[in-house]
């Protein structure tokens, strides 16, 4: 067994994986170079933390349930000048989770909404922040499926510390007096806590009638549009504008 072999078994037992993938290359680098021994050192500990951070961002964006490709980088701002590029690269610093402020995306089906929340929940995951995504439907679902098998507070202390919260499609439909209820249990307790991204094809006005309890609804909103961003998205969908056959001229 070589020294080089040796030492890669050594940094794997010692589960350094990132320094022991790249220290053939990195050993050639300091023979070439004339590198001192605490340069090469250093060069496999950096190749160490930046492995470390990028299978924790691998594990921060599965967790979150994002797709892969819904990033600020591949959004295409110009098909909607309503979209303030500016404002959301402003929230894409994640300054408003630091500030545990809530974010509101308005406006019709197919203006970008998904995909910029999606963005934000990147951001987010690339500064090693919490995500959880959900499409409306899916986030009273997996309440109802937990309350049902006896783990809904093991569900909530997920959710209440989760740095970010996203539903997408908020206000979809009217929902039980024992969901607004769980409703209101997690957003009372993640209030001025933890930030919250709601998408809503319905203005915010509209909101209330989707909840039983003009009480519980009041309650609600009164804690979600504290110190919201609202964003409202005007226009025509993307996919009807850039569909086949459609002319564009």
């Amino acid at each position: 067994m070589t020294h080089t072999t040796q030492l890669a078994t050594h940094l794997k037992s010692l589960k350094l994986s990132g320094a022991a993938d790249t220290l053939e290359h990195r050993l050639r680098e300091a023979e070439q170079n004339q590198l001192s021994y605490s340069e090469l050192l250093a060069m496999l500990l950096t190749d160490e933390i930046e492995t470390r951070r990028n299978r924790k961002l691998q594990r921060l964006i599965i967790n979150a349930n994002i797709q892969a490709q819904k990033t600020l980088e591949s959004f295409d701002f110009t098909f909607n000048r309503s979209i303030n590029a500016a404002q959301i690269r402003e929230l894409a610093t994640c300054r408003f989770i630091e500030r545990t402020e809530n974010v509101f995306f308005l406006g019709p089906t197919g203006t970008g909404k998904t995909h910029l929340s999606q963005a934000l929940a990147h951001a987010a995951c690339r500064k090693h922040f919490t995500v959880a995504f959900y499409s409306f439907s899916d986030f009273f679902r997996t309440i109802q499926t937990a309350d049902i098998t006896d783990t809904l507070e093991k569900l909530f202390k997920k959710l209440i510390k989760t740095d970010l919260l996203i539903i997408d499609d908020f206000a979809f439909k009217k929902i039980t007096q024992t969901q607004a209820e769980h409703f209101y249990t997690l957003i009372d307790a993640r209030y001025n806590i933890k930030s919250t991204i709601l998408t809503s094809n319905r203005a915010i006005a509209d909101w209330s009638s989707i909840f039983p309890d003009p009480v519980i609804a009041n309650a609600i909103m009164d804690r979600m549009a504290h110190s919201a961003h609202q964003i409202v998205i005007k226009g025509e969908s993307y996919r009807k504008i850039f569909s086949p056959g459609t002319n564009n001229t």
